[in-house]
């Protein structure tokens, strides 16, 4: 018996922004889906509009995937993670000792695989593929995106306790625009019509 499914499907337990009062929880589920649609569709823009050759499909296991390992260590709140150097390090060594631990609930022949997706900075070399090295940092933008858009939700729902969270996240994500036209055709063209009434957008 192998139970790597059984744990990921334990995402929807996960609840996010744990220091915050949101007026709708969110949970690792929810946000897990909409990196990936994100991502997926920031690799096509790049395909289409910019001639690039961007794995999309890649891009969004990717985003599916890239906070399984909160299932076992939790969300930590982002100004805790990002407190000091020394914090960050080693909760990226946590992070990493509990992908393995997830890659030991598959068989083996299946093992590689998704060691490629829970691990992908350890098991890609930017230098024989640097589309992924680039696919992964879209990967990044989406998450920023997805946290944007909750904050962007909250406010719509008259909740004050993210405005700070929304400039902070809303100044990391200009910062990708400028680096990123991906992100910045994706802010322009389908950012706005987040928070509009179902009558609105259809």
């Amino acid at each position: 018996m192998y139970s790597f499914f059984a744990t990921i499907s334990r995402m929807k337990y996960i609840e996010r922004w744990a220091l915050m009062r949101s007026s709708r929880p969110e949970n690792l589920s929810e946000h897990a889906l909409e990196v990936a649609c994100i991502a997926h569709v920031l690799c096509t823009i790049g395909n289409v509009r910019y001639a690039k050759n961007l794995d999309a499909d890649r891009a969004a296991i990717l985003g599916l995937y890239h906070d399984a390992t909160e299932i076992i260590t939790g969300d930590m709140p982002t100004p805790v993670k990002y407190h000091n150097r020394e914090i960050l390090h080693a909760y990226h060594e946590v992070e990493e000792a509990a992908a393995k631990r997830l890659l030991e609930l598959l068989p083996d022949d299946l093992r590689g695989t998704y060691t490629e997706i829970l691990l992908p900075e350890k098991t890609e070399d930017p230098s024989v593929s640097p589309d992924r090295d680039y696919l992964r940092r879209l990967v990044k933008a989406a998450d920023k995106i997805s946290a944007l858009i909750k904050c962007l939700e909250e406010e719509n729902a008259g909740n004050g306790e993210f405005s700070t969270a929304k400039r902070t996240i809303r100044e990391a994500v200009d910062e990708m625009m400028s680096q990123m036209p991906e992100v910045a055709d994706f802010c322009r063209d389908f950012l706005p019509a987040y928070g509009s009434t179902l009558d609105e957008l259809l």
